[in-house]
């Protein structure tokens, strides 16, 4: 290689270098939805049943997988414990155990049984942004794949989660998910 060659290829990789930094500065901030209403309360949204009903996209688009969930949460101050029961439109089923806690006003942590480490989470307004490493089974062999959850509060009883799932830092793909809570039993007012 010659002198000249090495120093393209070193100029390509700091032309490489500078767009992703460009590019990753221009992301969605949690904090941009600061004045979004309704204002989502973790612990107001996953206390009780739960309902949900998700899609798995692969990195083109194709939908791979459908599943509904089944959630139970409850909390005792600032921990709580959110119940998942997953069933695939396969068949298959798996259970997720969530353990939260409240760190402060914005800040929420989390870990569950297939969860590398801990979970980070941010709330401002009505979105969520939740982080994470997930050990999946795929071909008999475990993954630890990336999850960039933004999850946003759209009414009283209903959110919307888009996923972004990453190995190695590439695109896998996504995951949507609705989330819907059961009408309440109370009259209109009642308990406000």
């Amino acid at each position: 290689m010659t002198f000249l060659d090495r120093v393209a290829a070193m100029a390509r990789r700091w032309i490489l270098l500078v767009c992703i930094l460009v590019l990753s500065g221009c992301a969605a901030k949690v904090t941009d939805y600061a004045g979004e209403t309704p204002e989502l309360d973790l612990a107001e949204f996953f206390d009780g049943p739960v309902k949900a009903w998700g899609m798995v996209q692969n990195r083109s688009g194709k939908v791979v997988r459908r599943f509904e969930v089944d959630m139970v949460g409850r909390w005792d101050g600032d921990e709580g414990v959110l119940e998942e029961d997953f069933l695939f439109a396969d068949g298959e089923t798996q259970r997720r155990v969530w353990r939260f806690k409240k760190v402060d006003r914005h800040t929420y942590t989390g870990t569950a049984g297939d969860v590398v480490g801990e979970a980070t989470g941010e709330v401002y307004g009505n979105a969520l942004r939740w982080r994470y490493v997930l050990a999946l089974e795929v071909d008999g062999k475990t993954w630890n794949v990336t999850f960039d959850d933004w999850m946003y509060l759209l009414d009283g009883r209903t959110m919307m989660n888009r996923s972004e799932m990453k190995k190695f830092g590439l695109r896998l793909g996504e995951v949507t998910l609705f989330f819907r809570k059961p009408e309440s039993d109370r009259p209109e007012g009642a308990g406000e």
